[in-house]
């Protein structure tokens, strides 16, 4: 029996052609990936960012109210001075609601000495300041600013075993084109916890002091 000599034919440039098919697949391939890539990077970018909360500016009335006197009195004569003559520029000067005012009010009886309390009651202390408002308003008088001496001028002295202070504080009021300098002296006293109270106020002029 005569066998037949059977030979595989195979085409020679076959396995060049599916090399190259691999290749050209595997490019495919990496190009989604990076078509994919670049497609969530953009998406990424392009996502609304979360709103900020707006910052919200305090007025000059809100950022004196917001003081805390029982863990931030003022720890000086001056710095008490300095507070309360804040206070009295934003009660002349500032817009404020009816509220916001009575808030400025009981700040500044914060300040004040036990004995000046309990000389203004509340609701005269409020009628007289909204008076002395409405004046200053209607007649339109400001208070443009205010001055102290340096700190070794404030008058300490003692009495009735008490610690007394004594410092002036002046005030220049503006209406239209005229400047006005106020000169006014303050007495504070020293509380049991060791603050400066204030006990009460006068023109200098009115103030003579005896050596």
């Amino acid at each position: 029996m005569i066998r037949a000599n059977v030979r595989s034919h195979t085409n020679p440039g076959a396995g060049k052609e599916k090399q190259k098919g691999a290749a050209i697949r595997s490019g495919i391939v990496i190009l989604l990936l990076v078509l994919m890539m670049i497609g969530y990077y953009y998406y990424l970018s392009s996502r609304q960012k979360p709103e900020q909360e707006p910052v919200v500016k305090l007025t000059v009335a809100q950022e004196l109210i917001a003081r805390d006197l029982n863990t931030n009195y003022p720890p000086t004569v001056k710095e008490v001075i300095r507070y309360y003559s804040d206070l009295t520029k934003c009660f002349y000067n500032e817009e404020y609601t009816s509220e916001e005012l009575e808030q400025l009010a009981s700040k500044a009886r914060e300040l004040y000495d036990a004995e000046l309390v309990q000389a203004n009651d509340w609701s005269k202390y409020m009628i007289e300041l909204q008076s002395d408002i409405d004046y200053y308003k209607s007649n339109s008088i400001r208070i443009s600013s205010y001055s102290m001496p340096a700190s070794t001028d404030v008058d300490y002295f003692s009495e009735d075993g008490y610690d007394f202070a004594r410092i002036h504080c002046t005030y220049t009021l503006i209406t239209g084109a005229h400047k006005q300098p106020v000169e006014e002296v303050f007495l504070l006293r020293k509380d049991e916890n060791g603050r400066w109270r204030i006990m009460g106020w006068d023109l200098a002029e009115n103030i003579k002091i005896e050596e």
